[in-house]
Order: C-alpha cells, then sequence, then structure tokens
C-alpha cells in the first residue's frame, strides 16, 4: 500500500472530519492521555456500530471545523475544548450508553516516570518495611526519612 502525500493527506483529513459533523448529530470531546494503542483499539472495536471515534492533529481539526462552521455555527463552541491530547467520538446513540461504554474500557495503568498523577498522591507516615539502603529512592522524590 502506497502513502499518499501529506496534502493528499490532509485534504482527505478534512473531508473525513466534515463528512462525520454532517452524519452525526452527537460529539464527544475526550481526552487521551496516558492512553496506550492496545487500549484504544480496544474502545474502538467496542464502540464499532455505534459511534466513530477520530483523533488528530488540533490545528487541523480546528481549521476543519472553521472551515465548516457556515454550515453548522454551533460548532465554534467546541474551539475552547479543542487542547492538548484530546479525540472525538461521534455517534448517532444516546450520550449516557456511549459514555458508559467508553468507560467500561478504562484500565488502571502503572505511573511512569515524569508522566503527571491525574489525582493527589499521599504517602502517610509509618514504616516501609524498607531497608536503610532504600532511602535514597525517597530522598529522590524529595520524601523526607527517618531509620528506625
Amino acid at each position: 500500500m502506497v502513502k499518499e502525500d501529506r496534502s493528499a493527506w490532509k485534504a482527505n483529513y478534512f473531508l473525513k472530519i466534515t463528512q462525520l459533523f454532517d452524519e452525526y448529530p452527537k460529539v464527544f470531546i475526550v481526552g487521551a492521555d496516558n492512553v496506550g494503542s492496545k487500549q484504544m483499539q480496544q474502545i474502538r472495536s467496542s464502540l464499532r456500530g455505534t459511534a466513530v471515534v477520530l483523533m488528530g492533529k488540533n490545528t487541523m481539526i480546528r481549521k476543519a471545523i472553521r472551515g465548516h462552521q457556515e454550515k453548522t455555527p454551533m460548532l465554534e463552541k467546541l474551539l475552547p475544548y479543542i487542547k492538548g491530547n484530546i479525540g472525538f467520538v461521534f455517534t448517532k446513540e444516546d450520550l449516557k450508553v456511549v459514555r458508559d461504554n467508553i468507560t467500561a474500557n478504562q484500565v488502571a495503568a502503572p505511573a511512569k516516570a515524569g508522566a503527571l498523577a491525574p489525582i493527589d498522591v499521599f504517602v502517610p507516615a509509618g514504616n516501609t518495611g524498607l531497608g536503610p539502603e532504600k532511602t535514597s529512592f525517597f530522598q529522590a522524590l524529595s520524601i523526607t526519612t527517618k531509620i528506625s
């Protein structure tokens, strides 16, 4: 399969997003931070037949929405929310059912170095059960330690 050049790919992307906005009356904006490709694949397959997931570059999405505003001026309300790693879920079904389907595929993942925690993390004072040679781990996290 031959990969098309960039201008043809962009033209096809703009065509696809405008067709989706015309065809589907309801749309979700979903955050895709810390979502792996395997998890995205599971979400897409679980939504098959009821919804369409579209990911893309934010600048291209904004440009496509601005170009499509004459037909549907309500799309302008989406522009402030197109920030970060986001995607669109287009559907004709009930939004609650589709949202429940997406959240059913949510899985817990271990923390990665440099990643921001989505919730506050508290480490209570107490015995860690680790030996004195492991204090460098806590010092790297700016957590004070006391060896007893």
